[in-house]
């Protein structure tokens, strides 16, 4: 444990020294349809039963403009269980804000696309070895200056399995003051076969206004036991 701790705590000291120093117009990173150019490094553990992968997770985000966002997410893990260290599944998102201000609660309505490539490897436990192309949207919906709802539902698609499903969230952002605000996000999908249980806790601080942030968070899943710890910086650019 000891040892991962200290990876964590390297990849992140290794990605405040890339932090931007320009002067930028302050944007608010606690509502998920704001959308904004930006890189994301984060240290990462999965607990599985019986064995766990460890390393990092690059996620660079592209805004060409306020409506339209492309992700790219690219995981370097290593699982000590098969002592392999090397890529795991790649993830490439889409982001589009077609309505905005819609009334003074619902603020937008965002469709999206994503798509995990399987380009980890199974074997060597690192990898899905199945495509999961999905489609959705989710809407944003402000309750008060402290607590806004954005749910989502979306259809997913497993090629490996020849699986459908039926995801739903309901992703509640907390801000309890101008700096520091949270994602509650309980999630479930309903496959053909199977319910597939998650949920997301991310605890975030705003360390410089418009440029830097740092975040804590826990991904369980509930199905298949698996815990995740993500100890991550974010840049704006």
């Amino acid at each position: 444990m000891l040892k991962k701790i200290i990876l964590f705590v390297c990849l992140i000291g290794a990605s405040v020294s890339f932090a931007q120093t320009e002067d930028t117009v302050e944007i608010d990173p606690s509502k998920p349809t704001n959308l904004y150019t930006q890189i994301n490094t984060l240290g990462e553990l999965n607990a599985y039963d019986g064995f766990n992968t460890y390393g990092t997770r690059i996620n660079f985000q592209y805004a060409f403009n306020p409506d339209h966002l492309v992700l790219a997410e690219v995981p370097l893990l290593y699982n000590d269980a098969t002592s392999k260290f090397g890529l795991s599944d790649i993830r490439v998102r889409y982001f589009r804000a077609v309505k905005r201000n819609i009334s003074k609660s619902i603020i937008a309505i965002a469709p999206f696309a994503d798509i995990t490539i399987p380009t980890g490897s199974a074997q060597n436990g690192l990898g899905s070895d199945t495509w999961s192309i999905a489609a959705g949207a989710v809407v944003g919906i402000v309750l008060n200056e402290k607590l806004s709802l954005f749910p989502g539902a979306n259809y997913v698609y497993l090629t490996a399995s020849k699986e459908s499903g039926l995801g739903l969230q309901t992703n509640m952002s907390l801000k309890f003051n101008k700096r520091t605000f949270m994602f509650v996000n309980p999630m479930v999908t309903f496959f053909d076969f199977e319910t597939v249980w998650q949920g997301e806790l991310n605890l975030n601080y705003i360390v410089t206004p418009s440029k830097f942030k740092v975040n804590l968070g826990w991904v369980p899943n509930f199905t298949y036991d698996i815990n995740t710890i993500r100890l991550g910086a974010t840049f704006f650019i």
